[in-house]
């Protein structure tokens, strides 16, 4: 447009046409906790992951339990029983044991910076019952809390009104989040989706522990 505007004046004045700015959605990067007390919730999680996965470009998925997976590729195939059958597959620690600290240090070794550049999201989907909760869980959460935009954590021990964080991973990971959501249903999925197509709240931390 900005050219043929030009011809029109023998070029002397040119008014340039700008596309104007272009929004691009944030990259998600997701952290599934399968360790066995997650089990009720890991395939509801994986087909959600699934469906972002297919529906944006930008999307990387690890999973972890003792240790951590990269599953990013096999839930970029189209049918989700083979996505998921694919993830199963490659996982050596399904249903096992947790150590959040250990996978997330690998995460930051080895993933952090090809993953979490352009202002990625990070969701972390866990119950937070790490069996080694020491000062090790604390630094690497804060490492990731530094490496990101915004880091969601999603944990669906917040169904039950009277939660209270009393574990002792979860009193090390809470103060490095931004926000603290139920995840367990739907109506938890849908309000965690409404909550990504938004700007981050204002707060820093946001602490939500309403329950549909």
């Amino acid at each position: 447009r900005t050219v043929r505007n030009s011809l029109r004046t023998g070029g002397e004045i040119i008014d340039i046409r700008k596309l104007g700015r272009i929004e691009k959605p944030a990259p998600i990067v997701a952290l599934l906790d399968i360790s066995g007390s997650m089990s009720e919730y890991t395939r509801l999680f994986l087909h959600f992951l699934h469906a972002i996965t297919d529906a944006r470009k930008r999307v990387s998925v690890f999973l972890f339990g003792t240790r951590l997976t990269n599953v990013t590729r096999a839930l970029r195939q189209r049918d989700p029983d083979e996505a998921l059958a694919s993830c199963s597959s490659s996982v050596e620690d399904w249903a096992g044991g947790t150590r959040i600290a250990t996978s997330l240090h690998t995460f930051n070794q080895l993933w952090a910076r090809r993953v979490l550049g352009q202002g990625a999201i990070v969701l972390l989907i866990s119950d937070g019952l790490e069996r080694e909760a020491d000062a090790k869980l604390a630094f690497e959460m804060d490492r990731l809390h530094r490496s990101c935009r915004r880091l969601i954590w999603l944990n669906p021990l917040l169904r039950y009104s009277g939660f209270e964080a009393k574990a002792q991973g979860i009193k090390m990971m809470l103060p490095h989040v931004d926000e603290f959501r139920p995840v367990h249903n739907l109506t938890s999925i849908k309000g965690l989706i409404e909550a990504l197509s938004s700007p981050p709240p204002a707060h820093h931390r946001s602490l939500i522990r309403s329950v549909a």
